[in-house]
């Protein structure tokens, strides 16, 4: 596949860096924004077309990128008159960067193979930070064909990208990855707990801890600023629940249980009711420290 045209669509906080990295590497990029605005905004910026339809981005393209919010979205997208689908030519691929449930992907890969079309599920991790960095680590689900031929392409915004199977399978993957992350930021949360009453430095914590065995991304990147009660930036509550509640349906499917995942995913919702939904997920700090 010789891939020059590309089409980007939803350029959200992570969308539109990542529809960038491809414009600056020479790809022909068209893209779509359900608020116009922010994609004739993104042509200002960027060597690019914005389009007035998701149909009209990926006519001609070989490669179609979506990432949006979730199923719904991807299916207001994907389908319809002016949809993704309804424009995108046989033999073209087009990759879902957006977290969704497996059953998603599952029937988008139908929806693809019944034009003639190839898919990829392709959720992502790393934040705002590494879309603007350009160093998304992807998960991917599909045919390993499809995959070898669209990697470089991603590799434009990616540091590592893995085809971990067949389709769903990136899905899957991205919800091991959430409740690694509930995890830890739970833990976090009941540690820094016990270094503030104990009056430790939290930043000579950080210095110390990241080194060794408790090192993490949320330890370096969120610890301190959990500890200053700073929390109005990074990966919102309202996303990281609905990813968890991919998580916990993909588990009783198989038919086990995930305490922690439920507890987490309970104290945000109670930080939900409370207004922070909007709030990074570090937020949960909040369900143990009252005050």
């Amino acid at each position: 596949m010789n891939i020059k045209n590309v089409a980007f669509i939803g350029l959200g906080v992570m969308g539109y860096p990542m529809a960038g990295y491809l414009a600056k590497a020479g790809y022909q990029t068209h893209v779509y924004n359900r608020t116009a605005a922010k994609a004739e905004a993104w042509t200002q910026q960027y060597p690019g077309k914005a389009c007035a339809t998701p149909k009209l981005a990926a006519k001609n393209c070989e490669a179609i990128f979506l990432c949006v919010g979730n199923d719904d979205d991807v299916r207001s997208v994907m389908y319809g008159d002016d949809g993704v689908l309804a424009g995108a030519q046989p033999g073209s691929v087009i990759v879902d960067h957006t977290t969704t449930s497996a059953e998603l992907a599952l029937e988008l890969a139908q929806a693809c193979q019944e034009k003639g079309i190839s898919f990829i599920d392709a959720p992502v991790s790393g934040g705002q930070a590494g879309a603007e960095n350009g160093v998304l680590t992807i998960m991917c689900g599909g045919e390993t064909e499809v995959f070898t031929q669209i990697q470089p392409v991603i590799a434009n915004y990616a540091r590592q990208a893995e085809l971990l199977g067949e389709h769903g399978q990136g899905q899957r993957c991205k919800m091991v990855n959430q409740i690694c992350i509930a995890g830890i930021l739970q833990g976090l949360s009941e540690a820094l707990q016990l270094a503030q009453a104990a009056n430790l430095d939290i930043e000579q914590v950080v210095n110390v801890l990241k080194h060794g065995a408790a090192g993490s991304w949320q330890m370096e990147n969120r610890a301190v600023t959990m500890s200053q009660n700073k929390f109005d930036f990074g990966f919102a509550i309202d996303w990281m629940r609905k990813d968890l509640g991919f998580c916990l349906n993909e588990a009783a499917r198989y038919q086990i249980d995930l305490p922690m995942t439920k507890e987490v995913d309970a104290m945000y919702a109670e930080l939900q009711a409370q207004g922070m939904g909007r709030m990074d997920t570090s937020v949960l700090i909040k369900a143990y420290n009252k005050a």
